[in-house]
């Protein structure tokens, strides 16, 4: 595509030089330019300050570092298929199935369906096409208004936490992979240490649907009236062996050295996954993001082809119409899309600045969210075949083994692939696919975070291996707070992180501050100019509408639903969190919401000038290199402009409106 110039009316770029070490001082360009600025020509700084300082006294000035060549992928699929790979995780596979059932099966895709179009897509496109346009990461992004930088700091704090617990899935998943080479699956049994009493293998309800014989012998020396407090060996091996579960928070026990290992181990894999950058990264996910892919379909072939398969696919997708009229069912939905989609994380925002910058993020998106979607709603068959052939074997309904979360993962599917011939073979194979569902994700994380770390050291702080060295500290922090979650009382922890640090209302007031900033601070049509100006042709105007009214209400809207109907948090509907267990986590909640309105205040307050004089300074967008090549209105008269002729002079221009 060709590049296309800013109309002289739009903007005028001054140009700014950093030599030797001296650092950069660029006027705010708020007012005092001499007429030359206001034209759309370029102008030398040293002009621009002496028209703008002469008699007025001094020129408020901020700070702007020299930028980076920065890298971007090696070809497009590369983004491609990390967007697959972050977006597309657990909860695809275990979260919207479970909802689907829980909310009225197929009607259920409804709601879904039409937040997906509202919601979902406007701002996954939104966080892509953003990172491509700046060129940066999470925080650098808000360069766009600085005075909401804050929004970028937010998301690093939530990806963080997201980090920081969303592994401690992958170190269980790797465990039980490890435990899967044995010629018996440790699960399926009653004669392991860690079983109790109330331990049976096959429950035998049929036997005592007749409530006539609650005495008779049944299984070994269980009666009927024992099957109330009878458990199966694969939750007493989750709870008592991998959990090895404490009576509360407030007892977190001994280390589980085996779980701590295989956290380790993660780690690892992690970091060599991510320390050479996106050049290594969209490498590995070629075959992280698709082999689950394989795995699924495989799990399907074999799923339809046990009894029972036909009733749990039914039960998945046959519509209760009544369910429309409940407001849990939306929010469900609305929540489900944001979590899924990964937004408000400022990982796709990262994703998107390695784009070259003439990308069509636009189609992307759709893309992306069909994929997105499609595993989501594909998964599901996969996910009720199995469920109902356990509730065939069981006698029980459907409703008694869907689970959502965790148990789905861990006591669902591992007992249904117990229940299959060569049960080893499928358990390997299924937390194999557990595995790489959740390390893409994880990695693809690490590096949004560890991107958004590095943009706030730009060249003049280089440093050989300074991505090697950020991403062993981050990778580090996080696996000293994870140890908090290898003891006996870690699933308490854990579920704090999970519940509160990236819930359902921390994403959506991301999401709608997002919104706002773009479509009404810096301006709804100002930056579809910019995203035209990228791909070559303006997006369809319900994007537009979206930013502005749509997306913000659904998002407002859900997240007040949310605050009106909080629960305290509790463990298995029996433990509830005591009051400074709810305190921790709401600390974890308000320490990504309030980074906004405190950056907020904070940047108001030291300001100088009338509030006018602030909010227009403040939110005057501070350009990256790379805007001037294809912004500017004749790039060929660069050097001719540029004063001095050094090696290292570093150009850096800031719009004047």
């Amino acid at each position: 595509m060709e590049k296309q110039a800013l109309p002289a009316s739009s903007c005028s770029l001054v140009l700014l030089e950093e030599t030797g070490k001296s650092p950069l001082l660029l006027s705010n360009g708020s007012s005092g330019y001499p007429s030359a600025a206001t034209n759309g020509s370029l102008v030398p700084l040293t002009a621009a300050v002496a028209a703008a300082s002469g008699g007025a006294g001094p020129v408020p000035e901020k700070r702007v570092a020299g930028y980076q060549e920065r890298e971007t992928w090696t070809r497009q699929m590369d983004f491609i298929m990390s967007c697959v790979g972050f977006a597309v995780g657990l909860g695809n596979v275990w979260r919207f199935p479970y909802l689907c059932y829980k909310n009225g099966g197929g009607v259920f895709l409804i709601p879904y369906l039409l937040i997906v179009f509202v919601g979902g897509i406007p701002i996954f496109f939104l966080e892509i096409a953003l990172g491509q346009f700046m060129k940066a990461g999470s925080i650098n992004v808000w360069n766009i208004a600085p005075l909401f930088k804050g929004l970028g700091y937010a998301s690093m704090v939530i990806v963080f936490f997201c980090n920081t617990y969303y592994i401690m899935v992958l170190a269980w998943g790797f465990y039980y992979f490890i435990k899967s080479f044995n010629a018996t699956l440790p699960w399926s049994t009653c004669d392991n240490k860690w079983n109790t009493l109330n331990c049976i293998e096959a429950f035998h309800h049929q036997n005592c649907k007749n409530g006539s014989f609650p005495n008779v012998t049944i299984s070994g020396n269980m009666t009927c009236s024992d099957l109330a407090n009878a458990r199966s060996p694969i939750i007493e091996f989750w709870e008592n062996k991998v959990l090895n579960i404490s009576s509360g928070l407030d007892e977190p026990g001994q280390f589980n050295w085996e779980v701590l290992l295989c956290l380790m181990a993660v780690w690892v894999m992690v970091y060599f996954c991510v320390w050479k950058g996106v050049k290594s990264t969209g490498k590995i996910v070629y075959f992280t993001a698709t082999f689950p892919y394989v795995v699924l379909i495989i799990l399907l072939v074999r799923g339809v082809t046990l009894p029972g398969a036909y009733e749990g696919i039914m039960y998945y997708i046959k519509p209760d119409w009544s369910k429309l009229e409940e407001a849990q069912v939306w929010i469900d939905a609305g929540t489900q899309i944001f979590f899924s989609y990964a937004i408000g994380l400022g990982a796709l925002t990262a994703l998107g600045s390695y784009n070259r910058f003439n990308n069509d993020c636009y189609k992307d998106a759709f893309i992306l969210a069909l994929i997105n979607s499609g595993t989501s709603f594909f998964a599901g068959f996969v996910v009720f075949s199995i469920l109902g052939f356990m509730a065939a074997e069981q006698g029980v309904d459907i409703s008694q083994v869907a689970e959502s979360g965790p148990g789905l993962a861990f006591i669902a599917y591992p007992k249904a692939v117990s229940l299959m011939p060569v049960a080893p073979l499928w358990a390997a194979l299924f937390f194999f696919m557990l595995l790489l569902l959740g390390l893409d994700s994880q990695f693809v994380g690490v590096e949004g975070f560890v991107t958004g770390i590095l943009d706030l050291f730009p060249g003049k702080h280089y440093h050989r291996y300074k991505r090697e060295i950020a991403v062993a500290i981050c990778c580090s922090l996080c696996f000293i707070i994870d140890l908090s979650m290898v003891t006996q009382g870690g699933m308490y922890v854990f579920q704090l992180f999970d519940y509160y640090s990236a819930s359902g209302m921390t994403l959506l007031w991301q999401a709608f501050w997002e919104c706002i900033v773009v479509a009404w601070v810096y301006g709804a049509d100002r930056f579809m100019d910019d995203v035209a100006r990228m791909i070559g042709y303006r997006p369809f105007p319900w994007m537009k509408w979206c930013w502005s009214f749509i997306t913000p209400c659904v998002c407002l809207g859900i997240f007040l639903f949310h605050l009106v109907n909080y629960k305290p948090l509790t463990y298995n509907n029996s433990y509830v969190y005591p009051w400074w267990g709810e305190v921790i986590g709401w600390c974890l909640a308000l320490s990504s919401m309030l980074c906004i309105p405190i950056s907020l205040l904070y940047k108001l307050f030291r300001a100088k000038g009338t509030f006018k004089e602030r909010w227009a300074h403040l939110t005057n967008p501070v350009w990256g290199s790379h805007h001037l090549e294809y912004m500017a209105p004749d790039i060929k008269s660069l050097t001719s402009l540029s004063p001095g002729t050094d090696d290292n002079k570093v150009i850096i221009f800031e719009s004047v409106m």
